[in-house]
């Protein structure tokens, strides 16, 4: 079957290591099912495995891509859920020992995927492949951040850091959505000018000074903007980061977190449970993926080139 694959690892130069051809079918553990894929979504993710982020050499080659939607063995329409793991008081993503696909186990860039039974999803009909596609990482973190994480009721105010990006969009739209005021940062007026579109009510270049505090902030970012999340945050309100895309050490003033009472959250994907739930909000509400481009899986290269530079606003989707 046909399947995009990293190959090698470069930190400087990760698209030397991807590999578009043949490989073999996948192998179906008891307990497991194949889907065949129609469309799935690039995540940074899968640049940080061909960077030889959380992955070994001795690992490699394995088929990249965590997300995907398409058709089960039983020809229902499924989304899946990516994270492989054993639940703890009903939550996979707090197992130690969890993997995303195309980490311990091969991807959804190829013709099909194993995966375990439980991890598959109704795909609602009023969904495309492509839409539904986008959601089992980034659509589900951001669900998780806004609706688990960040303790807030409707009519707050978030800060969106670093709009542009799949968790980013996804915080926007479904933060308008849900009734919060939503500002968003980012660098490109570009960008800025598209977060007004899909929702936000306020878009600030980034590190600027916002009007007032927050009460929560979600970040993505990290390093970059962390000084400003953590003063621009109100007392008493708390920063939800589940990644740091500029960098993973960012100084913390510790007064400002004890004295102010501020919290920091840490949230990572999210439950099977809370993707079924995630795709009945889209159905309900409307609210629908931004999606930047959908490509065939045999053009990869245009899309991973595109995330490495920082082209994109919203998904890159590939479709079979």
């Amino acid at each position: 079957m046909f399947a995009v694959t990293a190959t090698q690892t470069d930190p400087d130069d990760p698209l030397k290591g991807l590999t578009l051809g043949e490989r073999p079918e996948p192998a179906v553990p008891e307990g497991w099912t194949t889907v065949t894929v129609r469309a799935a979504s690039l995540n940074h993710h899968d640049l940080w495995t061909l960077k030889g982020v959380g992955i070994s050499q001795d690992r490699l080659p394995v088929v990249l891509g965590c997300d995907a939607a398409g058709v089960d063995e039983d020809g229902e329409e499924v989304v899946v859920h990516a994270v492989i793991g054993t639940p703890v008081d009903g939550d996979e993503t707090l197992d130690p020992a969890r993997s995303l696909l195309s980490e311990k186990y091969d991807g959804t860039f190829a013709e099909r995927v194993a995966v375990p039974r439980r991890n598959l999803v109704r795909k609602p009909a009023a969904l495309s492949f492509e839409e539904a596609a986008c959601l089992p990482t980034a659509w589900l973190t951001a669900y998780r951040m806004l609706f688990d994480k960040a303790g807030l009721e409707p009519g707050s105010t978030i800060l969106v850091q670093g709009a542009g990006g799949g968790v980013a969009t996804a915080l926007i739209a479904l933060g308008r959505a849900a009734g919060y005021r939503v500002w968003a940062t980012s660098r490109s007026e570009h960008k800025r000018e598209r977060a007004l579109g899909l929702g936000a009510d306020q878009v600030f270049e980034t590190n600027a000074r916002l009007p007032e505090r927050v009460d929560a902030v979600m970040e993505t970012v990290g390093e970059a903007t962390w000084k400003h999340s953590l003063s621009s945050l109100r007392p008493g309100g708390r920063i939800v980061t589940c990644g740091a895309t500029s960098g993973m050490v960012a100084p913390t003033q510790l007064a400002q977190v004890y004295f102010l009472q501020k919290s920091i959250i840490g949230s990572t994907m999210g439950t099977r449970e809370q993707l079924a739930r995630l795709a009945v909000f889209l159905e309900q509400t409307g609210v629908r993926p931004v999606i930047d481009r959908v490509l065939p899986l045999t053009e990869a290269e245009e899309g991973f080139a595109a995330v490495h530079r920082g082209d994109v606003f919203g998904k890159v989707v590939f479709t079979l």
